[in-house]
């Protein structure tokens, strides 16, 4: 992933990894099926993973803790949604979700 995507999804997932830090989720359709990109607060994209489905998509998020934001008025009072342009950035801990390390 060397250059920025393009984003035209706001339908956004989150994820509280740290005190006052979330990691979040944009799914994007693709040919084969969709795109799901990783990004951090300040709207750094980190990560994605492929799949066949948008539904596969949704699960798959779910099973690893995110949520939508869109669903959670709790969330929303208290947590700012990333602002697009998105940009490339490296994680601390590289590709954390494609890698397999904190993702079933």
């Amino acid at each position: 992933m060397k250059q920025v995507p393009d984003i035209t999804n706001t339908d956004y997932w989150f994820k509280v990894v740290d005190f006052l830090q979330q990691n979040w989720g944009v799914i994007e359709p693709s040919e084969s099926g969709c795109t799901v990109y990783f990004f951090e607060d300040t709207s750094g994209i980190f990560d994605q993973l492929n799949f066949s489905s948008i539904s596969d998509a949704k699960a798959a998020l779910k099973r690893n803790g995110f949520s939508r934001f869109e669903e959670d008025k709790e969330a929303q009072e208290v947590i700012a949604k990333p602002e697009q342009p998105f940009r490339m950035q490296a994680h601390p801990n590289g590709f954390i979700y494609s890698s397999g390390r904190y993702w079933r």
